[in-house]
């Protein structure tokens, strides 16, 4: 590798040395960037100056000072080594001392990738794509070699990080949880779907958290739901107010056990998807425009009239839907009590919908999983590539100033204004 040579004058400007280097870099025929480029050559400097610094800390004097005689320790040379970092492999001249006992922690011992890499390959891996397709990008874009085995040893890291997350202390009160579930293709035996279940919360200062990840088998009920919400009360959660969800099996049943005085709340968008499952396509608008008075009535005295008024008018064509709204009816008209600041953010599950667009984009492109942990492995990581910008939360937290002073008028007491 030819190398540039640099002796910048200690008076310029960082704009006027980079000026520099790029000027003499491309009167010399250099690239900026790929093999040999300058980027490389720079890496390069300042992870060897870096490593120079560490040993003169280790040893206690610079290189040639008189001072480093008959210390007991010396440098002893150096040694080649290629590490994958961001703008390619590089090699580098690791010092080392003849006792032995000089540790570099900017490039450690027996390690091949700098830190970035790894977040880059937990990047690609979070938007979903598979080991092969991260070794072949990295490999084009950057030129480095990294196996699948070695992508597979940096995502299995993550699995630590989610057992911590998923056992985390929570807070002591939620003005809200949203509870969904989105499906993954298993490769149990045969592939199948199965469901992972999703828990959001919205915190007392109008912030969007999730609570956890479960993975189902497709046979849930009270007992699963009832070892859910008991995790989440073990962790710290003491009060919900109210929780909104599509109409989960057991789950009612599981949230009267475990917090008695939380409402359940069943999304009306989800309700009114299931009712167009059992009407031909050319009645859907008819039925929609028929049960809007029904979930926009003012109480709930006046929605049972007006569902009535649609029994009447499509009960004989459609029983089901019939059906389905009365089972649904104990869930579906608690939103009704309360005004429309808290109807707006409770009457579906729309909330959760965006972090379920962005865990779906990443497992359609995965197509299916070997195992249960494998897909987990794939939504955790999804999760926690949400709004890396910041400025999905402000627009979360200036929505709900609202509905969270609703909240705090309607179930007076059980929110402190100290936390709003």
């Amino acid at each position: 590798m030819n190398e540039l040579p640099v002796e910048p004058d200690r008076s310029m400007t960082d704009e006027q040395l980079i000026s520099m280097l790029v000027s003499r870099a491309r009167s010399e025929g250099l690239q900026l960037t790929g093999e040999g480029g300058l980027l490389q050559q720079l890496t390069k400097r300042v992870l060897e100056s870096a490593l120079e610094g560490e040993i003169t800390d280790h040893l206690g004097y610079d290189r040639h000072d008189p001072a480093g005689k008959n210390s007991g320790n010396s440098r002893n040379g150096s040694r080649a080594k290629t590490v994958v970092t961001d703008v390619g492999p590089v090699e580098v001249r690791v010092p080392r001392d003849v006792a032995g006992t000089f540790e570099p922690q900017l490039v450690r011992k027996r390690q091949r990738r700098l830190s970035g890499v790894d977040e880059m390959v937990l990047s690609l891996s979070a938007k979903g794509l598979t080991h092969g397709e991260i070794s072949a990008h990295l490999a084009e874009v950057y030129g480095a070699n990294v196996s699948k085995q070695t992508i597979s040893t940096i995502t299995d890291k993550v699995m630590d990080g989610m057992a911590e997350w998923q056992n985390r202390p929570l807070d002591r009160v939620y003005p809200v949880l949203f509870v969904d579930a989105i499906n993954v293709k298993i490769r149990d035996g045969h592939v199948a779907n199965r469901p992972i279940y999703l828990v959001m919360a919205v915190t007392v200062e109008g912030h969007r958290d999730i609570l956890g990840i479960w993975a189902g088998d497709g046979g849930e009920g009270a007992k699963h739901w009832l070892a859910v919400l008991t995790e989440l009360k073990n962790r710290g959660v003491d009060d919900v107010l109210m929780l909104v969800c599509d109409g989960l099996k057991g789950l009612p049943q599981a949230v009267e056990t475990v917090w008695p005085r939380t409402i359940v709340q069943t999304c009306v968008i989800h309700l009114l998807r299931n009712s167009f499952r059992y009407a031909s396509r050319q009645d859907w608008d008819k039925i929609a425009r028929a049960l809007k008075p029904v979930y926009t009535a003012p109480t709930e005295d006046a929605a049972l009239e007006r569902f009535y008024e649609f029994s009447e008018t499509w009960g004989k064509k459609y029983p089901a839907i019939v059906r389905l709204w009365e089972t649904s009816w104990a869930e579906f008209v608690p939103f009704l009590a309360f005004d429309v600041e808290i109807r707006k953010v409770i009457c579906s599950t729309n909330a959760i919908e965006s972090v379920n667009a962005r865990i779906r984009k990443a497992v359609r492109a995965r197509g299916h999983f070997p195992n249960e942990t494998a897909a987990l492995k794939c939504v955790f990581m999804a999760l926690m590539s949400l709004d890396p910008t910041g400025q999905g939360r402000k627009r979360w937290t200036m929505r709900w100033k609202a509905p969270l002073n609703a909240f705090q008028i309607a179930f007076e007491g059980r929110l402190t204004p100290a936390n709003l």
